[in-house]
């Protein structure tokens, strides 16, 4: 799978969240300084170009929607940067995450507790 840039990453997290929009929409839930719409709509076509988005035509315009999920792209991403970074071990991203994030006791426990509940669920 493609990764995205930062931009197009951000009009897809809006993407995620509204399920689908037009141009206009997008720009309006940005977060501080609004991009151009040419701008958004030249990404939102690469977007499309890479099979992240879809459309479909109204009247004049277009709306778009994901295709991925985005729990989908985050396990993805998150597994690029496993094996990329720490050689494919969890264990050793979770002890760098530990180490430059100073997580204490009580959140390793949270986290630990979470993965038991993740297991017992799957």
């Amino acid at each position: 799978m493609k990764q995205l840039t930062k931009a197009e990453e951000e009009i897809m997290q809006i993407l995620w969240q509204l399920e689908k929009a037009n141009v206009k929409t997008i720009i309006e839930n940005f977060k501080g300084t609004k991009p151009a719409y040419n701008t958004v709509s030249t990404i939102v076509r690469i977007l499309e170009s890479k099979g992240f988005v879809g459309y479909e035509k109204v009247g004049k315009g277009h709306i778009y929607h994901p295709l991925l999920a985005q729990t989908e792209y985050s396990n993805q991403s998150i597994s690029k940067l496993v094996n990329g970074y720490f050689q494919g071990s969890f264990k050793s991203m979770v002890s760098f995450f530990m180490q430059k994030n100073d997580i204490n006791t009580a959140e390793l426990e949270e986290i630990r507790k979470e993965i038991e509940k993740n297991s017992q669920e799957s």
